[in-house]
């Protein structure tokens, strides 16, 4: 049986909804951590990349991290 694919079949989705669907897509590989390019490592080096450009452009004082 083949599906017919029409108007009907479009969905839109939340803005926030096709990044839980689909995580893989905007941070890269889904790994378990044990690669360095695994995405959990692209997030760590894109907070601290834009933490110290904030910083070095003088909104901030400390940089903290927990």
């Amino acid at each position: 049986m083949q599906r017919q694919y029409n108007e009907d079949s479009i969905r839109s989705l939340d803005w926030k909804e096709h990044i839980r669907l689909r995580p893989g897509m905007y941070i890269g590989k889904m790994g378990n951590g044990s690669s360095p390019d695994d995405g959990i490592y692209i997030l760590l080096k894109e907070v601290v990349d834009n933490s110290i450009d904030e910083f070095v452009m003088g909104n901030g004082k400390t940089i903290e991290v927990n």
